[in-house]
């Protein structure tokens, strides 16, 4: 561990200014409360505090941080309260060393829904003061360069928590040597046999090629010297995770990967960053598609360079980076370097973004969702994605992440546009939906008046604000659509036992369930959240028959004993007419199965439980409930007209269950109630005659136990 002293030497490096007692005091004041505490290593626990703090001075960052670093534990782990450090370090260092403690409390890896609202609570945090993010990246930073102390469970909680929100936060940041340090140390963690084999792979290609960094760079370093250009040129091998990544994308073997090196040239000016990327595409076949230029269309973080990537020395694929020094430090601090220090004085980096109209840019565009996931969704693609700039047909500039449509493009601009779109021209041609939009390219949207989204959109649109836009639009026209076929699915289910549907029916029931009105009710029934048999409980609870499976059951089959109480499969549902087995079950009586149940070959060895069954003509329930499984065509009133067909075929819709949705078809299960088997033959025949029924089957449970 550095004394005081060592730590007071690297801010004097950058800050000679600093006021050095009153970092030398919150040393010696932190390392007082955690005096008798330690970590998992067995070190006294102020060696990390103090290493935290060490790694805010590679980014020079201000007095404050420094000192926030050093306290941020105190008032989570030991005795020292909000108002001592205020008297003794002031509102501003107590206000950080808060702020970190309420991040620390987050539980960012936990359910969903409490996910998003960690996440709400995150950002509320950086928009009051960023240094606070700052501290606690660097804070993860070292409890993952020393995790290997931790428990197995524990250290993979840490990783996951790690790979899925602070290495994205520090990448969305700026931050790219955070990053992929970030990324490296739970990849070590979450798989680190795939860790392990890129290492090896690594020893072997430099054993076969020989040092191909210092080759390349020296061709680099040659060729612009023939052209007179001055620059510093930095060669450096990709890191483990960044490699693994590439090859899961793109379902490529390590051998063939080419670009796995990274070089990066530093020249004195933005006009000789555009010297250098002529000499080197003069020099070297650029790669198509490769290039990108993010000095004259800046990130929102303020990173600036130039990339591109070409075919180098033996065809192997290099990728280079090109950008001044103050861009270099920007690239590296991300929006830390608002805060860094030179020679004693606030260093003003002209490409460093202002924090809280950064913060801003982000929280302006992850709007308010109806839901915790889609808020969850949105802020997970703003972290997670590299973004294109667009340009109006009057040459407004429109940020959008990577793989952004011309849907994305038209929420953008508004959701009125969005919603009305028919179409879009790129350059001036028209192009589909779906097309993914690049740098530089300018985007005109067609609208229409009566255009409304549909639901093929979701799956085209990439930004969280365009898909909030969609769904709310189709929950409104589901709505419309659930209540019209609620309200089939209620007069049928109130026919079948002899009522008649009203409003004031509807009213009462939906009271009784808590659901405000009768067009929710009917809302519910027709996206199966509530059943005809729920609606029908709550107004006749007296009525028996619309159960069925009450009447005389014990009845209803020949071959039991007397008395033996006897119930249908729910595996498999037999009806009237089909050959039935029972299987004996202590305390339970007999469970009757259709003979060709899939359960049955489970019991073929015990045969003293099999009791052989027959219906009883006409003695038989009313009716026995019997699920289908659909796939349907996701068209407007084909649902509806299902449930026609089976009203018309006289059969009850007990229960309704999507099972899948996608844009072009539905899966869902329908309980019909039938009589018998030629009851149910009427019903699947009216249905597998409708050009929209894709398939149709009767639906086996196999999880039931015969």
């Amino acid at each position: 561990m550095i004394d005081s002293e060592d730590l007071a030497t690297l801010v004097r490096a950058y800050n000679p200014n600093a006021d050095f007692e009153k970092i030398i005091a919150a040393y010696n004041y932190g390392r007082e409360m955690h005096e008798s505490q330690f970590r998992h290593s067995g070190e006294p626990y102020f060696t990390h505090p103090v290493a935290v703090a060490a790694l805010l001075t590679e980014q020079r960052l201000d007095d404050a941080s420094i000192i926030t670093a050093l306290l941020h534990d105190t008032l989570e782990d030991t005795r020292s309260t909000y108002a001592e450090l205020v008297d003794r370090f002031g509102l501003e260092v107590a206000e950080l060393v808060n702020g970190v403690t309420n991040l620390t409390n987050l539980q960012l890896s936990s359910h969903e829904t409490k996910q998003a609202e960690n996440f709400r609570k995150l950002f509320m945090a950086m928009s009051k003061d960023m240094r606070v993010i700052l501290v606690k990246l660097a804070d993860r930073l070292h409890n993952m360069r020393t995790i290997r102390h931790m428990r197995p469970e524990k250290q993979a909680k840490k990783a996951r928590e790690t790979m899925e929100i602070y290495a994205p936060l520090a990448g969305r940041m700026g931050m790219q040597s955070m990053r992929e340090e970030l990324e490296d140390l739970a990849f070590r963690v979450l798989n680190p046999e795939g860790r392990s084999s890129i290492m090896r792979r690594f020893v072997t290609l430099q054993r076969e090629t020989g040092d191909v960094m210092r080759k390349i760079t020296a061709d680099i370093e040659k060729e612009l010297e023939n052209k007179g250009i001055e620059a510093t040129v930095y060669g450096r091998a990709k890191k483990p995770y960044s490699i693994w990544r590439k090859m899961q994308a793109k379902e490529q073997a390590f051998s063939r990967l080419s670009d796995i090196y990274g070089f990066r040239v530093i020249p004195g000016t933005e006009d000789e960053c555009y010297a250098v990327l002529g000499a080197v595409h003069q020099r070297w076949r650029a790669v198509p598609g490769r290039f990108k230029d993010f000095i004259s269309q800046p990130k929102s973080n303020g990173y600036r360079s130039i990339h591109t990537t070409v075919s180098g020395r033996d065809g192997k694929r290099v990728e280079i980076q090109i950008r001044t020094r103050q861009m270099h430090e920007v690239a590296e601090s991300g929006v830390a370097a608002h805060w860094s220090y030179k020679d004693g004085v606030k260093e003003e980096n002209p490409f460093a973004v202002d924090p809280a109209e950064w913060i801003k840019s982000l929280t302006d565009r992850i709007e308010e969702g109806d839901d915790h996931s889609e808020f969850l969704e949105h802020v997970k693609m703003e972290m997670y994605t590299d973004q294109v700039f667009c340009f109006t047909p009057k040459g407004e500039v429109v940020k959008l992440p990577k793989g952004a449509t011309p849907l994305d493009y038209a929420y953008a601009i508004h959701t009125r546009i969005g919603d009305s779109c028919v179409g879009a021209k790129v350059d001036g041609l028209r192009v589909p939906l779906w097309t993914r939009l690049r740098n530089g390219q300018s985007v005109e949207i067609i609208t229409a008046d009566g255009q409304r989204p549909q639901a093929t959109w979701i799956d085209i649109v990439s930004t969280g604000r365009a898909k909030a836009a969609i769904r709310r639009s189709l929950r409104e026209e589901d709505r419309a659509r659930f209540i019209k076929l609620g309200r089939e699915l209620a007069r049928q289910g109130f026919e079948h036992v002899g009522k008649r549907v009203t409003d004031k029916a509807l009213k009462t029931a939906a009271k009784q369930l808590d659901l405000g009105d009768g067009e929710t009710l009917l809302a519910r029934l027709g996206s199966a959240e509530v059943t005809t048999r729920d609606v029908i409980a709550v107004l006749y609870p007296d009525l028996k028959g619309f159960e069925g499976e009450e009447v005389a059951a014990d009845r209803a089959v020949l071959g039991l004993e007397p008395g033996q109480h006897v119930e249908r499969g729910a595996c498999c549902q037999p009806v009237p007419g089909e050959r039935i087995v029972g299987i004996t079950h202590r305390g339970k009586g007999v469970v009757v199965h259709a003979i060709d149940c899939d359960n049955l070959t489970e019991l073929e060895d015990e045969t003293t439980r099999w009791v052989d069954l027959h219906w009883q003509p006409g003695r038989h329930a009313a009716v026995h409930q019997v699920t289908l499984n659909l796939t349907i065509g996701n068209d407007p009133g084909v649902l509806g007209r299902i449930c026609t067909l089976i009203g018309e075929q006289r059969a009850n819709i007990s229960n309704l269950d999507f099972v899948d949705r996608k844009p072009d078809f539905y899966r869902l299960l329908i309980s019909v109630d039938v009589r018998d088997v030629e009851h149910l033959h009427r019903i699947t025949t009216v249905l597998e005659a409708d050009s929209d029924v894709a398939e149709l089957s009767r639906h086996k449970d196999t999880m039931h136990a015969p």
